[in-house]
């Protein structure tokens, strides 16, 4: 496959074929990433996506999953998308998934009808980076969607049957905001009853704008204390049911499972956490680059 700069996919997609049917990502200005940096967007060209497919049929004997990369493939016209999935289902008729990134504002650009249209042509599940459903935290980190957009984007992703995996950051609203993050982000997923969530610690990422925000003083890290405090205080108050990828690499307790079935587990395992985990008793939690 001929991908163009670093690939990125969700831990979840490790087996799945990657698909290129964009560059970069629309936004690219979140402070806290550097997936996407020296790139600018633009999508591929319908024929080289045909022709990785093509490419890849003759390599690979069985796909089960496919992911089409980068950043926010959604972003793409809906024809061009159908296409691209017509072109899939055609080539690999054994696959039974195929995912994408797309930002929750994408689904503000399309219709309903349009989104039914992509279901239908084989479209599985879309992950969407919520980061925090604090708006001051959302301001700051550049993310280019407010609370209220980003519901009406799960509204347009519900209307049309799409099943829909939010990620967001423990940590986001640094040292001092991070109650107003977390109580502001598990309230909107009370709205928003995404089928899958993936919550993830805080990983400054080097030659972002957050790492220099830190390193100036203007961004104050939270401590690891409060990244569990921050998961013991959602899963408290999450009321719907969910499929929990709690097992991101930078996590302090790696769990997954579904909701409300592992809660009382899952728990447990965060406040056995907080009373006796050494990293607690540090200042800084230490993590590393995605």
């Amino acid at each position: 496959m001929d991908y163009e700069g670093k690939v990125y996919r969700p831990w979840m997609e490790a087996n799945s074929l990657l698909i290129q049917a964009t560059v970069g990502c629309t936004n690219n200005k979140c402070t806290f990433c550097d997936m996407f940096r020296e790139k600018k967007f633009r999508i591929m060209a319908l024929e080289d996506v045909f022709q990785d497919i093509e490419d890849a049929r003759r390599i690979y004997p069985s796909v089960e999953s496919i992911f089409l990369i980068d950043g926010n493939a959604l972003a793409v016209k809906t024809e061009t998308l159908l296409q691209i999935l017509e072109k899939i289902t055609s080539t690999f008729p054994e696959c039974e998934r195929i995912a994408l990134y797309g930002g929750l504002n994408d689904f503000e650009r399309k219709s309903v009808e349009e989104l039914k249209q992509l279901k239908k042509a084989g479209l599985t599940l879309v992950y969407a980076g919520l980061e925090s459903g604090d708006q001051v935290v959302l301001k700051r980190i550049k993310k280019g969607i407010t609370a209220e957009q980003a519901l009406a984007g799960m509204e347009k992703a519900k209307a049309a049957g799409i099943e829909m995996l939010l990620s967001f950051i423990f940590g986001l609203g640094g040292k001092e905001r991070s109650r107003e993050h977390i109580v502001e982000t598990t309230r909107l997923l009370n709205i928003m009853q995404p089928e899958q969530i993936a919550p993830m610690a805080l990983a400054v990422q080097p030659g972002t704008e957050l790492e220099r925000e830190v390193e100036a003083g203007e961004f104050i890290l939270p401590t690891p204390l409060q990244i569990l405090e921050e998961e013991k205080n959602l899963l408290e108050n999450l009321d719907f049911p969910t499929y929990y990828w709690g097992d991101h690499g930078n996590n302090i307790v790696p769990m997954r499972g579904i909701l409300p079935k592992s809660h009382e587990f899952f728990l447990e395992k965060i406040e056995r956490a907080i009373a006796t985990h050494p990293v607690t008793q540090q200042e800084i939690l230490q993590t590393f680059a995605w």
